[in-house]
C-alpha cells in the first residue's frame, strides 16, 4: 500500500487571474460569479491603490487603498506597484506586497484591469499570470447590453463603444479568449481555465522533491531486483 502524498507536495503557488473585456461583454458578471463560487473560496479580488477622493460609502482597504499623490509617488518610486495608470486627474495602481503574499500562500488573486494594465503586469509578473479576454458575440449585442443597463447616456455609450474598438484589437495578447454568447457556458469555461492553471507544473515547486524521491526509490528497487537475479 502506497504512502499518502503529503500536503507539502500538493501545495502550489497562487494564480494571478486577469479578466478583461470591453464594457458590456460580461467581465463584471463573470468576476462576481467566481468570487461567490464556494469551489474558489481562496480567490480574492485585487484591491487597487488610488489617489481619488474616498466617497462616503467607500471603506479604505475594502474598496480601494486611498492614498495621497505624494504617497502614491513614493510607492511608485520604491517599486511597490505592479502597474499603474492615470485616469483623468487620478492615479490607480496594483500594490505589489499583498499580491506577492497571496501567491506565496497559494491563494489566487483576481484582477480587473484594462489592456494597458495587463501589458504592464506582463513586464513584472508574467509567469504567475493567466489572462482571459471576454468577447461579445456581436457588436449589435454589445450595443444592446450597454443600452439595457440604463446606466449611461447615449454619449457615454458611444464613448464605451469607441474604447471597445481599441480593446478588442488586443485579443491576441491574452492567454485565453472566451465568447460570452451564453453566460452559463462561458462561466463553466472560466472555471475550467482556473482549475487547469492551478495544476500547472510551474506552480507546484514541491513536485521536484517528490520526483527526486520517486527516482531514488525506483533506482533502489531496480537495483535490489537485479541483485536477486
Amino acid at each position: 500500500m502506497s504512502n499518502p502524498v503529503s500536503a507539502d507536495v500538493l501545495a502550489r503557488r497562487g494564480v494571478m487571474l486577469v479578466i478583461a473585456s470591453p464594457s458590456g461583454a460580461g467581465k463584471s458578471t463573470l468576476s462576481r460569479l467566481l468570487l461567490q463560487d464556494p469551489e474558489f473560496k481562496d480567490v480574492s479580488l485585487s484591491i487597487s491603490v488610488t489617489t481619488r477622493k474616498r466617497r462616503t460609502s467607500e471603506v479604505d482597504g475594502v474598496h480601494y487603498h486611498f492614498r495621497t499623490v505624494d504617497e502614491f509617488n513614493a510607492m511608485r518610486e520604491r517599486g511597490d506597484l505592479l502597474e499603474w495608470a492615470q485616469v483623468h486627474d487620478n492615479y490607480y495602481a496594483t500594490p505589489r506586497a499583498p499580491v506577492e503574499q497571496a501567491l506565496i500562500e497559494g491563494r489566487d488573486v483576481l484582477f480587473d484591469v484594462d489592456v494597458q494594465g495587463t501589458l504592464q503586469l506582463y513586464q513584472t509578473m508574467r509567469a504567475d499570470m493567466a489572462t482571459v479576454f471576454i468577447l461579445p458575440p456581436s457588436i449589435p449585442e454589445l450595443h444592446m447590453r450597454l443600452q439595457r443597463r440604463a446606466e449611461d447616456d447615449a454619449a457615454t455609450i458611444n464613448r464605451r463603444l469607441k474604447t471597445a474598438l481599441t480593446e478588442i484589437r488586443h485579443w491576441q495578447d491574452y492567454d485565453y479568449v472566451l465568447v460570452n454568447d451564453d453566460l452559463g457556458r462561458c462561466y463553466s469555461e472560466l472555471q475550467g481555465i482556473l482549475r487547469a492553471e492551478r495544476l500547472k507544473r510551474t506552480r507546484r515547486e514541491a513536485l521536484h522533491g517528490l520526483v527526486d524521491v520517486l527516482d531514488r526509490d525506483l533506482e533502489s528497487l531496480l537495483a535490489a531486483q537485479a541483485a536477486r537475479l
